[in-house]
């Protein structure tokens, strides 16, 4: 199974959060640390805010901060809510794409499954296990 980068730095982020406790993170700092655009990296903060997993403030001492503690942060939670609408393969996908031998095909349950026991997999661990420990100048 293939993440996408927007998950991938997703979890950096949330790891880079997790390093700090109660410290705010700007866009800017964090796209500077990872090498992002900026706007790349202000869409993602934007979905791990809906999510409930960050908060946001604005101006001065503003910027992204952990909505929970990290060990109340599911892997499996954010790889849902940051890979959401991204099939694993068109057929898993909304209207189930172009396929045609669908009705015949055994493959679709199989990965179907397969993706199921991947997030099972994640939700056993949280950011808490994942966080980074420490960091130059946190």
């Amino acid at each position: 199974m293939r993440l996408t980068s927007f998950t991938d730095y997703g979890l950096r982020m949330l790891m880079r959060l997790a390093s700090a406790p109660g410290r705010a993170f700007s866009t800017a700092e964090l796209a500077e640390e990872f090498g992002l655009p900026r706007n790349h990296l202000a869409k993602i903060v934007q979905q791990l805010a809906r999510g409930g997993m960050v908060t946001t403030r604005r101006g001065g001492g503003g910027g992204a901060a952990l909505a929970r503690p990290p060990s109340e942060i599911r892997l499996g939670d954010v790889v849902r809510l940051l890979e959401e609408g991204q099939a694993l393969v068109e057929c898993l996908g909304p209207g189930g794409g172009q396929c045609s031998i669908d009705g015949r095909c055994g493959l679709k349950a199989r990965l179907r499954s397969a993706e199921a026991a991947f997030l099972a997999d994640l939700d056993r661990s949280t950011l808490a296990d994942i966080a980074l420990t420490a960091h130059p100048g946190a």
